[in-house]
């Protein structure tokens, strides 16, 4: 993803392959489990440029074969860190951040030009990946999402909608995304200090880091010659496997006439009351 020549050439395979492309999703990265003082300059640069830049390269890929069509959709795999910095993250929430900033201008370009190709954003919670066994870590114990955490599904399913929904700009993904996001936008301040005290304990378990855990930062840690790691983590007995937000998220018009139809039924049950009375 950090090589532009790269990403292009598997665009071109997969529609000399598979036909023209209708939606791409930008969703790899690699980080550093670190305060900002042990990361080296070469693991920011690099991470930076897998995350950042690779989503750069993906949709740059995307519309160049897309904008010609007029149609298509790019969804951007983004988190609640795109708009909230938290502690052992920097390099990480420095390129979500970026992503935020790009999608934007991106969006209005796009819609300057009324043009039929779509983007938008999905902000995800903490997700029970395997990137928590092979990010390079120098924490004293072993990384974890910060609860509560969701299972790989409830992140697909909200990609899957937003892909054939994009007209939406961005999707908010689980209840601590939601609190995360309007919490920062309140009292960002107070959200700092809350970090600072609790960041560093709820991103770590009580066990020791594996002293052999692989890293994926240079070269990948599965594949033809490793271990395919598959969707899920090591945090299944405790991800949960809905979000009833994401649900609501996704239904927001269901939700609005429901809401709707009990405010009417509670108006009509009180101007009973007060008729009886």
């Amino acid at each position: 993803m950090s090589d532009f020549a790269q990403v292009d050439a598997a665009a071109g395979r997969a529609e000399a392959e598979l036909g023209p492309i209708d939606v791409w999703v930008n969703v790899a990265f690699t980080s550093v489990f670190a305060p900002f003082a042990d990361i080296r300059p070469e693991e920011y640069r690099r991470v930076t440029e897998v995350t950042y830049l690779g989503y750069v390269h993906g949709t740059m890929a995307a519309l160049n074969r897309m904008r010609p069509r007029d149609r298509g959709t790019v969804v951007q795999v983004g988190s609640a860190l795109a708009y909230r910095g938290i502690p052992l993250q920097s390099a990480y929430c420095g390129a979500k951040h970026a992503i935020q900033g790009f999608n934007e201008a991106l969006r209005c370009e796009l819609l300057h030009g009324h043009s039929g190709v779509h983007v938008t954003m999905v902000q995800l919670p903490a997700v029970n990946t395997p990137q928590f066994s092979w990010v390079l870590s120098r924490l004293p114990r072993q990384a974890q999402p910060v609860p509560p955490i969701y299972q790989p599904e409830v992140a697909a399913r909200a990609v899957l909608h937003a892909a054939d929904h994009p007209e939406r700009r961005e999707y908010w993904v689980g209840a601590s995304t939601v609190a995360t996001l309007m919490a920062n936008a309140v009292a960002p301040g107070l959200l700092d200090r809350y970090l600072a005290r609790t960041g560093f304990d709820s991103q770590q378990t009580d066990q020791p880091r594996p002293r052999r855990q692989p890293a994926n930062l240079w070269a990948p840690a599965d594949g033809p010659r490793g271990r395919d790691y598959g969707a899920h983590g090591a945090f299944d007995e405790r991800a949960a496997e809905v979000s009833p937000q994401a649900w609501a998220s996704r239904h927001h018009a269901l939700v609005a006439a429901l809401g709707a139809a009990v405010g009417a039924v509670v108006v009509a049950l009180r101007m009973r009351a007060r008729h009886h009375a």
